[in-house]
């Protein structure tokens, strides 16, 4: 594996903007948050890659990851995305956008917003290793590991421990940006 921090997104000037403006890049929004779960979710199986590239098409159909107006949708709407070719066409991923809004919905009333939730596992601190070299950046952590136990608990689908990490990252509680990387 390479030691450059953006090796992974090899040329993808989609990646290689994702990487430099939005990953382990601090976010507090509800919204933005909900969006990376549900990406992250729908990457399970699958690259990374092949979900950023459909991020638009995702965002489009489902209302932008508005939690509320995902939360409410049908089940006639979720089934009318199995015939979108745009999206990846797994019942259960495409189901649990609604699931997964719906518990957003209940953390958000009892923790008052699902970033206060998201950012108790870490006592509002982000996690900064200070990588040297990407060999180093582990796939989970007892941190993710903990938070997928909760997210599971309380419902959630598609987050376990691996998806966490990276749910972690894609919003900025964990920085594993390289210490050398000029977007860290």
């Amino acid at each position: 594996m390479s030691n450059s921090c953006g090796a992974w997104y090899e040329g993808d000037t989609l990646l290689e903007n994702y990487h430099e403006n939005e990953w382990c890049k601090v976010s507090h929004d509800d919204r933005f948050q909900f969006e990376m779960l549900c990406l992250e979710g729908a990457s399970t199986g699958l690259s990374w890659k092949t979900i950023m590239h459909r991020r638009n098409a995702y965002k489009a159909a489902f209302n932008n990851f508005s939690i509320e107006k995902c939360a409410s949708m049908t089940d006639e709407a979720l089934e009318k995305l199995m015939n979108d070719s745009s999206l990846i066409r797994n019942r259960s991923k495409i189901f649990s956008v609604r699931k997964n809004a719906r518990v957003v919905k209940e953390l958000q009333m009892e923790f008052g917003s699902f970033d206060a939730y998201l950012w108790s596992f870490t006592d509002g601190k982000v996690i900064d290793s200070h990588w040297t070299d990407t060999d180093q950046i582990p796939a989970e952590s007892a941190i993710s590991q903990a938070m997928s136990r909760d997210m599971k608990k309380r419902g959630m689908k598609y987050v376990g421990p691996v998806i966490t990490y990276s749910f972690m990252q894609s919003i900025g509680m964990v920085n594993d940006h390289l210490t050398d990387c000029p977007f860290r």
